[in-house]
């Protein structure tokens, strides 16, 4: 048992100094800024550097290689990790929160779900603020580098489309791994930089902005006020929009670009799709509201632009409360919250290319029951998927709602009312953040659910962040037995 999890430790070490280098940011700002707050920084700190030290001394041996059952659990613990050093600041202020509340806080910070227990964010000491958007920026940079190493390997989420387009590609122009994770923390880097200079140069405070572009980037949405982006302009609405759909987009593209340098490269077809469902979504919302109830048209299309990315790529943001907008627009705003935006990118939810993959295979199906003896193939970018990927894709989904519908019955025994549990189990799951109802809508926050629910919604979001296949493999006797 040791050697199976002496690797994991080593590298879960690692992440633990890691992350005590990442305690220090918002310690120095504090510092600075003379937020006494600081101090609980340098505690979480001075925790976390023995244990990482501790764990790389239980697991340092000369050479070892993860294999896949290794890989699921290193998955899985790295993510529990990162949220428990997460919460030790926020437990350790002069005002703290509880450790259901600060477990539930840094769950949905590193998975860049983006639901809060927080009320009174405004008041919040900057160094707790930029804490937050920390969790969710380098949550984001995980969630990437997870999708484009680990989970392909693991035989789960959508990379491996990528691995089926070109045996060239993965051959000459994919850079080997430490090459290709220093192009893709650049990447990440320059847009985050880019985000944040256009919301400055747009009426945004540097605190702000620097805040709120890494929340964007990473599709997160924790925001530095309670009215989340309500509060800004509407030129800093459509610079949101933009850079939400940049993370929303696979970051595997980006780097094809770095490293062909020809926008060829971003012809893709979960992309494409990824952005007319976007552009028909925000239509048919605009028109509604425009044409049914009289709305002005600009300011309906820059809200309703605004609120159907933030929600499709599974940020989470808010610049108005839309389920006042009547109950077709909450019904949108419902289906919305399951799609997700790019496998590869930052954003959750189910990821456009399973709707992709399942509307082929539907039609393939249908045009089988009309000609039984064809021959047909599901292509993807013109190349022929698989069968175990799709397979993988319809798993995935079955397992999605089995576990949407034990979490929604669960949280429904913890006597949560039944539409704050079901679209709290969704949000959950989806990476999404805000659900429906007065409790966990838009407008509120998830402080007033019980402690057992919060421990149940944070163990949904990290499902949902690794892909409910990678965690649940590990309940599996056959795992254990392997």
């Amino acid at each position: 048992m040791l050697r199976l999890f002496r690797p994991i430790f080593f590298v879960c070490g690692i992440l633990a100094l890691i992350m005590t280098g990442l305690l220090l940011v918002p310690m120095l700002y504090g510092y600075v800024v003379q937020d006494p707050e600081y101090r609980a920084f340098l505690i979480a700190a001075g925790l976390s550097l023995p244990g990482g030290a501790l764990m790389i001394g239980l697991g340092r041996q000369r050479r070892f290689n993860l294999n896949s059952r290794q890989l699921y659990l290193l998955t899985s613990m790295s993510w529990l990790l990162l949220s428990f050093i997460g919460a030790l600041p926020l437990m350790l202020t002069d005002h703290p929160l509880s450790l259901s509340d600060a477990v539930f806080e840094a769950v949905s910070g590193i998975t860049t779900t983006g639901s809060t227990v927080v009320s009174g964010i405004g008041d919040l000491p900057p160094s707790i603020l930029l804490w937050r958007s920390l969790l969710q920026w380098v949550g984001g940079l995980g969630v990437i580098g997870m999708a484009v190493t680990i989970l392909p390997f693991l035989r789960v989420g959508g990379m491996r489309l990528f691995q089926t387009e070109s045996s060239d590609w993965s051959e000459k122009s994919l850079p080997r791994f430490h090459e290709m994770a220093q192009r893709l923390l650049f990447i990440y880097l320059m847009i985050t930089l880019v985000c944040g200079l256009c919301y400055w140069v747009a009426g945004m405070g540097p605190f702000d902005a620097v805040n709120h572009a890494m929340t964007t980037v990473s599709t997160g949405g924790y925001a530095t006020d309670d009215a989340s982006m309500g509060r800004f302009s509407d030129s800093i609405l459509w610079i949101s929009v933009v850079f939400m759909m940049i993370g929303g987009m696979p970051f595997m593209l980006y780097i094809r670009l770095l490293s062909q340098r020809r926008w060829s490269v971003l012809s893709d077809q979960q992309a494409k799709g990824f952005i007319g469902i976007v552009l028909f979504l925000i239509a048919v919302l605009t028109f509604e509201q425009v044409v049914f109830d009289g709305e002005p048209l600009m300011d309906t299309l820059t809200h309703a632009a605004f609120n159907i990315v933030s929600i499709i790529t599974t940020t989470g943001y808010a610049s108005t409360d839309y389920t006042l907008w009547g109950e077709f627009s909450i019904g949108l705003f419902f289906i919305a919250t399951f799609i997700g935006g790019c496998s590869g990118s930052t954003s959750g939810g189910m990821k456009v290319f399973r709707f992709q993959l399942s509307y082929q295979f539907l039609a393939d199906q249908m045009h089988k029951l009309v000609h039984p003896r064809s021959v047909t193939a599901i292509r993807f970018n013109g190349k022929p998927i698989p069968d175990d990927i799709i397979a993988s894709a319809v798993a995935f989904s079955f397992l999605f709602f089995i576990v949407l519908a034990a979490t929604t019955l669960i949280l429904t025994a913890l006597d949560v009312e039944f539409i704050t549990a079901f679209t709290g189990a969704i949000t959950a799951l989806t990476n999404v953040g805000p659900g429906l109802g007065d409790t966990i809508g838009p407008a509120g926050n998830f402080y007033t659910l019980p402690d057992t629910a919060k421990w149940v919604l944070s163990l949904a979001m990290i499902l949902g962040r690794l892909e409910l296949l990678t965690v649940m493999v590990l309940l599996s006797p056959v795992f254990w037995r392997g």
